[in-house]
């Protein structure tokens, strides 16, 4: 049976009333901005009341509550609190060196106090509102900071509920493995301008797949003769339509409405499964309250951040906090979000939904709402079982990230909003507000990087704190905070390393937050490109400016604060009270700036593409290999293989008299896979006092070809997880990427165009 979708004049109906509805997102945030220009306006203009108001509001915070004001004790008995929490922190992650139940509940607790303590000293103790310059910045700072805070605390609350699904997939996989549960399957691989050797990896992988009642399908929307030929010669089905109405979310839709499967498998045309993706996730839909199953993303090439960093085998990848951290929290509050790729739904549920969500460039995101407030339930199981391509360099990154907060913030907009569709619990509607509040956090971090400005070229000083008062209420927050950042996200991701991938889109971002709250479909889906290539350094200029212009003010607001602080703490002893005050603050001022100049010098690396002229991912993937030169044999061991070639280090030196081998044909046998492949040399060294050889594979069969894909990327288990540098290892790799650049110290294309994946 065919399933009938809406006709296409029909879904431009709903969508352009999306669009031309009230959107009372932009009236709250429009009320919001003119109501508070006007109480700055007045305040400027020393009109009465209001004065009066912000008068009262000061003399309150020079008069905080006794519990607010800091013990008559010496400066070391200041550090106990910070002690104290610390040592309690440290003590439950060591006897829990992974989150628990109880250990989370123990720390999360811990961090919970220490917050409302410090937003309690903040809000009443700290604020300086003198005078009406001074009091909008520190107000304007406090607004931002508790947006930040409050974003960390929804994800605390919410990690006290936290689910681990992988003993539960063992139990339900079983009747998928002995055949009694074997419902149809139908995998849909959507493309749109993917080069077709990246295509060709994802359909060898979801053919490999441990499963037989299954059909693939690839689903082209570039109409391209060559997808067609692929997929013929593949074995798989061809599909396309006649036209690109609602992109991503149109062209599954299309496909859904001529296929009949009781289960459907969505993977991008970069994404290729392991062998076992299917008996892992299936499982699930016994139970038939189940709609959908999501995996993680992995990638088997460096982010480009990493990689222009020279830290391709040390950062873990940006999405690892999302899919270690974030998605199991989701799980527990039944907020999961579909991610677009290696996810597995159930056809009745997607039809009750309405199909995959047209109105937004976020359709997976929004799919899954419905799904969800149809009363369904999203099922998140926290196991690697495919690998796809991370952008390859950063005006890509910044394509992909730009799209994803448009398409997260259309939610004001659509009827799929998940703060107001009927349906959702409130435990759901507070996980997917954090997720809404993510991207306004980002005016939170453009503040802090701005600032340390004021302080050296407005004189202002926003926070009114002496160093007691640093000592004994922000210390313990942010030493806790800091101490247990990593572990609470399963080491994927230290404070330190978070701050450096959030400064490098800042600006982008909060522009494209603006935007999207004033024009959220001002935009189309732009696809994220993919099989880049370059064999030079490309600084992004366009993406670099506004950090540019920034780090000049603030190196030069550094010199400025360096020299009053200086100048002033000669005679800081014999002036009034609120010029000491100045002068403290200028200290806090210059240490701020110091601070954010190095972060910003490092952002500015990140902008620097390093090489990659090899399209390939080369594995660090250890195999028995003997190789014929001339009627010789040679034993060997790979030490890197890649889809176009691999890397032997040899047990034996070549003898002299079939020398030099460059260029020539030579034949090599994997003993593990019995696979024999033809390759050409085209390097001969020596590494660790072994000879090497280097050849690229040529003339290879369909047969060869699957069995290498087979061997490369679809081995159950293969995509491991390694932990990120801790705080303290962190900071010495921020001093080093700042003294030694890839630029200057590490210019060799061919080892840049190496990306070791962890197998």
């Amino acid at each position: 049976m065919k399933v009938s979708l809406p006709a296409s004049s029909s879904l431009e109906k709903q969508q352009s009333k999306a669009i031309v509805r009230p959107q009372w997102a932009t009236v709250v945030m429009l009320s919001t901005i003119v109501l508070t220009g006007a109480i700055c306006t007045a305040w400027f203009a020393k009109e009465g009341k209001i004065t009066r108001i912000f008068a009262q509001l000061n003399a309150l915070q020079e008069h905080p509550p006794l519990w607010l004001k800091v013990p008559m004790v010496t400066g070391e008995y200041l550090l106990f609190p910070s002690v104290l929490a610390l040592v309690v922190a440290l003590g439950v992650m060591k006897a829990s060196p992974r989150p628990q139940n109880w250990s989370r509940w123990v720390v999360g607790g811990i961090l919970l106090v220490l917050t409302t303590r410090y937003v309690l000293w903040r809000a009443l103790s700290t604020l300086n509102l003198s005078d009406p310059q001074n009091g909008i910045f520190s107000l304007g700072l406090f607004f931002l900071e508790m947006l930040a805070l409050s974003n960390g605390i929804i994800q605390l609350v919410l990690m006290l509920r936290i689910r681990d699904r992988k003993r539960e997939a063992d139990q339900v996989s079983q009747a998928v493995l002995d055949g009694t549960y074997a419902p149809t399957v139908e995998v849909l691989i959507p493309t749109y301008n993917e080069p077709t050797f990246i295509l060709k990896r994802t359909i060898m992988g979801c053919q490999a797949m441990e499963y037989l009642n299954k059909k693939i399908y690839v689903l082209d929307d570039t109409h391209r003769p060559e997808v067609r030929e692929l997929a013929e010669t593949l074995g798989c089905e061809y599909m396309t339509r006649p036209d690109n109405h609602y992109a991503k979310a149109g062209n599954l839709n299309h496909a859904i409405a001529h296929t009949t499967g009781e289960l459907i498998v969505v993977f991008d045309a970069d994404f290729i499964p392991t062998t076992n993706f299917l008996t892992r996730t299936l499982g699930f839909f016994q139970n038939p309250q189940v709609a959908l199953v999501q995996t993680p993303q992995s990638f088997y090439n460096s982010d480009p951040i990493a990689r222009n960093l020279g830290l391709e085998s040390i950062l873990t990848s940006e999405e690892e906090v999302f899919y270690r951290q974030i998605q199991p929290i989701r799980d527990g509050a039944g907020s999961v979000i579909c991610s677009g790729t290696s996810f597995v739904i159930r056809r009745k549920a997607l039809e009750e939904a309405g199909y995959f969500v047209t109105e937004s460039l976020s359709e997976d995101y929004f799919t899954g709402i419905r799904v969800s407030a149809k009363g369904y339930q999203l099922v998140y199981l926290d196991e690697k079982l495919s690998a796809g391509l991370a952008t390859e360099n950063m005006a890509a990154h910044a394509t992909q990230r730009l799209r994803w907060a448009r398409g997260t913030l259309q939610a004001f907009f659509i009827d799929a909003n998940p703060l107001t569709i009927s349906g959702l619990s409130p435990i759901q509607r507070l996980a997917h507000l954090e997720g809404l509040l993510h991207w306004f956090t980002t005016f939170s971090q453009a503040g802090y990087l701005l600032m340390p400005l004021a302080y050296s070229f407005l004189k202002i000083i926003p926070i009114r704190a002496t160093t007691d008062e640093l000592m004994y209420f922000f210390l313990p927050y942010y030493v806790v905070q800091l101490s247990v950042f990593s572990w609470l996200n399963y080491r994927s991701r230290s404070l330190i390393l978070s701050n450096i991938y959030s400064l490098v889109l800042v600006f982008p971002i909060a522009f494209t937050v603006i935007q999207a709250m004033f024009a959220p479909f001002s935009r189309g889906f732009k696809v994220t490109p993919k099989g880049l290539t370059n064999d030079r350094f490309v600084f992004n200029w366009k993406l670099a400016l506004p950090l540019i212009l920034l780090f000049v003010a603030t190196a030069v607001s550094l010199w400025r604060n360096l020299g009053l602080c200086m100048i002033k703490g000669a005679w800081m002893a014999e002036v009034d009270p609120i010029t000491a005050l100045q002068a403290k603050g200028i200290g806090l001022g210059w240490l701020w700036s110091a601070y954010n100049l190095i972060m910003l010098g490092i952002a500015l690396l990140v902008l620097l593409d390093a090489p990659r002229p090899d399209g390939f991912a080369w594995f660090d993937l250890r195999r028995t290999v003997r190789i014929q030169v001339d009627n010789r044999t040679f034993w060997g061991v790979t030490t890197m293989m890649s889809e176009g070639g691999v890397e032997v280090a040899l047990t034996e030196a070549l003898p002299t008299a079939i020398l030099p081998l460059e260029t020539q044909v030579v034949s090599l046998e994997i003993m593990e896979s019995q696979l024999t492949l033809q390759g050409r040399v085209t390097k001969i060294g020596v590494q660790s006092e072994f000879p090497t050889i280097r050849l690229m594979f040529e003339d290879l069969s369909l047969r060869q070809h699957r069995a290498l894909i087979e061997m490369l990327f679809c081995r159950p288990g293969q995509w491991k997880r390694w932990n990120t540098p801790g705080e303290l290892q962190s900071v010495f790799l921020l001093f080093k990427i700042l003294f030694k650049p890839r630029i200057l110290f590490d210019r060799k294309p061919e080892v840049s165009a190496i990306s070791v994946s962890k197998v």
